[in-house]
């Protein structure tokens, strides 16, 4: 639902702007001083990002760059990549999903599991089981060796 706010990890959060069969617009607000995540693809669809504030780091087909405020992207679909704020002061972007499958059903299940972990209820094989379930919008991209 538009306006809804969901925890994706403890220092990424997002606002559902619309939903729709054709795409999932969110702004997502990274907090500062994060690490990078595990790359990731989607199979089906593909990424639009621009910074509205801040700046973030990206690993993009394992080439490395920053994008400062303004600055936009586009991820194709099966392109590992991977998004995160290392810097002082939060970063705050406009992104969007096409077309968005479930997306924001796997959103919603990574804020519940948020929400559940801080009541330290939440087992790494739930994990697991998710990143199975939602293989059709969401792939771990694990390095090689």
């Amino acid at each position: 639902m538009s306006g809804d706010e969901l925890t994706l990890s403890p220092v990424t959060k997002l606002t559902i702007v619309s939903s729709t069969e054709k795409a999932l617009e969110v702004e997502a607000l990274y907090a500062p001083g994060g690490s990078a995540p595990p790359n990731h693809l989607h199979p089906s669809q593909d990424e639009h990002f621009e910074i509205l504030e801040g700046a973030l780091q990206v690993r993009l087909d394992e080439e490395p760059s920053e994008l400062s405020q303004g600055g936009e992207l586009d991820v194709s679909r099966g392109t590992p990549h991977t998004m995160w704020n290392e810097g002082d002061v939060p970063a705050r972007t406009r992104w969007i999903t096409s077309p968005a499958l479930r997306t924001e059903e796997w959103f919603r299940t990574l804020d519940s599991l948020h929400r559940r972990g801080q009541e330290g209820e939440v087992e790494p094989e739930e994990y697991i089981r998710l990143l199975e379930e939602y293989k059709d919008v969401f792939r771990l991209v694990l390095p090689e060796g």
